[in-house]
């Protein structure tokens, strides 16, 4: 087959890897491009993946943001249909993209669309709509689904989608002294909102600025902040450039291996929250949107924590139980047999 993948955000990146290793080995051909946003380009190359890079982010602003999806669903729609006509593409797969969607529509591939937050109506109702087939993980309830019209579309899958990728992960132990973190320290991994809401009170993520200060002055304790965004990092530096035990990374890390030998995350977004669930880290969420599913049931499961009390957060050596999550990983065939059931090849 012939595979079109899209990648538009920095988690999109470790999801598909080990798909795209999976599908190559078995003989099949696949096309791979990037959005330059975030840490999404420079992931790719870390993860050896050869991404054809088509537009950019288009900032804060609305007309920004239009413009720049504008121009990058448009240089994808030429790129694809160049090769599309050339070779036929089977089917092609993304993350929460906007553009590849509806290129795969005008174009007549079978495009399948993959989520794990529901409330995020405006994308799903017009990926959803663009969209052969609905990815989703068994935590989110169909009726919630209902608003999207995505009966007769949607297949569910078991457990986290992270739970699929760390499976083949090669984690590397000796990131941690790369960094320069004493071994008896307390290693907190931090990642910020979406929004610059460390520096924009009043947004519902003020937790995460006083998780960062008291981190920064706690004794036999290292934080390491993965910024989303270059702006993002340079403030961030610049408040704590003083602060021995703060960490800002000036280039993309292999954020698993990170989190692996960390004792603590906290985080507003949800990939990572997810991961350090897989890997059996303690993790906090100061998410402050509407909760979806999955969240849900790892809070119930207490396998996630909401982040009431900075002061109350214990910064503590974890024990590694490597049996404890084992249970959650899943073989990555699983979901690629989902995605491509009931394909019909393309015609020649």
């Amino acid at each position: 087959m012939r595979i079109a993948i899209d990648l538009t955000n920095s988690p999109h990146v470790p999801v598909f890897a080990p798909i795209i290793r999976r599908l190559r080995s078995g003989g099949h051909e696949v096309v791979i491009t990037a959005r330059r946003f975030a840490q999404t380009v420079e992931l790719a190359e870390l993860y050896g993946l050869d991404a054809i890079v088509i537009g950019s982010h288009g900032g804060g602003s609305r007309l920004g943001k239009a413009l720049a999806a504008a121009r990058r669903t448009f240089g994808l729609w030429r790129l694809l249909r160049r090769l599309h006509h050339a070779t036929p593409f089977d089917v092609a797969w993304s993350h929460g993209s906007t553009d590849l969607p509806l290129v795969c529509r005008r174009l007549g591939i079978p495009h399948i669309t993959m989520f794990d937050y529901e409330w995020a109506a405006t994308m799903h109702r017009t990926n959803i709509r663009n969209s052969w087939k609905v990815l989703v993980p068994d935590a989110i309830s169909e009726d919630r689904l209902d608003q999207y019209h995505a009966a007769g579309k949607t297949v569910f899958y078991p457990g986290l989608k992270e739970s699929y990728y760390l499976t083949d992960a090669q984690l590397d132990p000796t990131l941690r002294d790369q960094l320069g973190i004493p071994a008896d320290d307390v290693l907190v991994v931090l990642r910020p909102p979406p929004e610059l809401a460390l520096y924009h009170r009043g947004h519902g993520s003020d937790h995460f600025a006083d998780v960062l200060e008291r981190c920064s002055i706690e004794p036999a304790t290292t934080v390491v902040v993965l910024p989303r965004t270059p702006e993002q990092r340079e403030r961030i530096v610049e408040r704590y450039q003083q602060s021995p035990n703060v960490i800002v990374p000036d280039h993309a890390i292999d954020a698993l291996s990170l989190l692996s030998c960390a004792d603590l995350a906290i985080s507003a977004g949800g990939t990572m929250n997810r991961e350090a669930v897989a890997l059996g880290v303690p993790v906090y969420t100061v998410f402050a949107g509407r909760m979806g599913g999955v969240d849900e049931q790892l809070i119930a499961a207490g396998r996630l924590r909401m982040l009431d009390d900075p002061a109350a957060i214990p910064l503590v050596r974890r024990t590694r139980d490597a049996a404890g999550t084992a249970e959650l990983l899943r073989d990555p065939a699983e979901l690629i047999d989902r995605a491509f059931a009931g394909l019909a090849p393309a015609r020649t």
